[in-house]
């Protein structure tokens, strides 16, 4: 798998991202965007489940739901793998349970009127 590719300074240090990674990160943080992507994320932090649970859990309609695993699927967010006729969706423990770890501390931390925002668009 790539990895995002960066211009290094003196020693080694980050300076900054190339243009192709900076579209690629913006769209990563836009799929994790959308309430009803984090919704989903979050319900398959506990465990692997199929459209019809997560239909079920987060009392969303089934296009609603096969339409956002798609965008997690493509932004490698999410896996699904086929058991007969249906299909079970994972987290992808190695990246996104750090990111959303990180995000809550960052709110805890630094941002705890996001909790109350109201000039961000939803």
């Amino acid at each position: 798998m790539s990895r995002l590719s960066y211009d290094e300074g003196a020693m080694g240090q980050v300076v900054a991202l190339k243009k192709t990674d900076i579209t690629a990160l913006s769209l990563l943080f836009q799929a994790l965007s959308n309430e009803f992507r984090l919704g989903i994320l979050n319900l398959l932090r506990s465990r692997p489940r199929n459209v019809s649970e997560i239909c079920q859990a987060l009392e969303l309609e089934q296009t609603v739901v096969s339409h956002n695993l798609r965008c997690l699927t493509f932004c490698g967010l999410v896996a699904g793998e086929r058991f007969g006729k249906t299909k079970v969706y994972s987290l992808n423990k190695d990246t996104v349970e750090p990111i959303l770890r990180l995000g809550d501390r960052h709110i805890s931390s630094y941002a705890g009127n996001l909790r109350h925002c109201e000039s961000l668009e939803r």
